[in-house]
């Protein structure tokens, strides 16, 4: 079984970060690992919760134990008596960007990040957030205090501590853009320090963090701007919402935060609890980046299939030398498969209102997803040549 040691994204209800006198236990704790957790404030032990309980997708299966840690303290006491006992761990936000398997419990322990303290100084524009903090309420929370930099990622769930892990980004923004350091321990050394950004190797949905044991997050400090002003409009959709009259152009971060998170509704990229077009883990695929002549080469067939007009909308953008950036939900579509896929009454569907997202419709079950993700990516590795990779964390099971 693949274990991923980073940390995952989370939905959540934002809370400061409560201090537990000692350790509490819910159901009946796993006796081998009871004295490693037993004298550890500012945690408490579920062995009864599963994974499906805690990932929005809503598939997994039951680990050995979650430990609810409500400080960064108790995630460094928990991470590092674990990692020396040498049991196999899961460090995780909450699971907005996580597969798991189901079929059978999962021989390891969940540490759940459940500190969630912001704070900020609106004159220099530094924000800092535990990692545990719900990603949009931090969004929200600089916004309302005319801090500039980050509206763009609004509505994305997740934790704080989660971004800079595959370096999040939207609407044309990227956590790398606003980064200066992040808290991390050492998982080798058992040591916490800050670690600038420049260290992390960010790129597009990656950083040196994701897919290793490298360290755990425990706190975010970001650089944004002071001035009430969004960062440039890049992206063309979220321009043409705000009226923008030229590219780059800046508008106030509270306008701009309510016109990405209108259009994430839309797409149905905000979790609502009741509704399955929201149970995924939001865009499942990464944009493919191609050579120049690879985009041309799709843009011909498209022109051959779907006529000069559609080929002329193919969204391609530069991404480093000689690269291009394609979209993956177009590629889906053109590929033939429709918002909605495969239709009524499969438990696996791609959502009714963007095809990027595959959502659990309420009785889902691991295997159903990871079919419906192989089907998308042989169609379109098919038609196009082009090979989609998934953007969540796949745990015990493979694509």
């Amino acid at each position: 079984m693949h274990l991923f040691h980073g940390l995952i994204n989370s939905y959540g209800v934002f809370t400061a970060c409560s201090h537990v006198p000692q350790t509490t236990v819910r159901g009946v704790a796993d006796s081998s690992l009871t004295p490693l957790l037993e004298d550890i404030a500012d945690i408490s032990v579920d062995s009864e919760v599963s994974l499906a309980q805690l990932t929005t997708l809503h598939v997994g299966a039951q680990p050995r134990l979650t430990v609810r840690c409500t400080t960064p303290q108790a995630v460094v006491d928990t991470v590092t008596r674990l990692d020396a006992a040498g049991v196999p761990l899961l460090i995780l936000g909450g699971g907005s960007n996580l597969l798991v398997a189901d079929d059978e419990p999962l021989d390891l322990v969940v540490v759940r990040i459940e500190c969630a303290e912001v704070s900020l100084d609106p004159h220099s524009g530094v924000l800092r957030a535990q990692a545990g903090a719900v990603w949009d309420d931090v969004v929200d929370t600089a916004v309302a205090a005319g801090l500039g930099g980050i509206e763009c990622l609004s509505g994305i769930p997740g934790s704080a501590g989660a971004t800079p892990v595959q370096n999040v980004g939207a609407y044309g923004v990227e956590i790398a853009d606003v980064l200066l350091r992040v808290e991390l321990l050492d998982r080798a050394t058992g040591q916490v320090s800050w670690v600038p950004a420049s260290d992390l190797d960010l790129a597009y949905r990656y950083s040196n963090l994701k897919f290793t044991s490298r360290g755990v997050v425990l706190a975010i400090e970001l650089q944004l701007t002071p001035e009430g002003l969004s960062a440039p409009l890049r992206f063309g959709e979220l321009a043409r919402r705000l009226e923008a009259q030229g590219p780059g152009e800046r508008r106030p971060v509270a306008a701009v935060r309510q016109a990405v998170l209108e259009l994430r509704q839309a797409k149905g990229m905000v979790l609502i609890p009741g509704d399955h077009d929201t149970w995924s883990a939001g865009s499942f695929f990464t944009n493919p980046v191609v050579d120049p002549q690879h985009a041309s080469d799709i843009q011909d067939k498209v022109r051959r299939l779907r006529g000069d007009e559609d080929a002329e909308r193919m969204p391609q953008f530069p991404a480093g030398e000689n690269q291009l950036k394609l979209s993956a939900a177009w590629l889906i579509d053109r590929a033939g498969f429709a918002k909605g896929y495969p239709g009524e009454g499969a438990p696996a569907r791609l959502s009714t209102r963007h095809t990027l997202a595959l959502t659990n419709r309420g009785s889902a079950h691991t295997a159903d997803i990871v079919a419906l993700a192989r089907t998308i990516r042989d169609g379109v590795k098919t038609e196009f040549g082009v090979v989609l990779e998934p953007e969540p964390i796949w745990l015990g099971v493979h694509i």
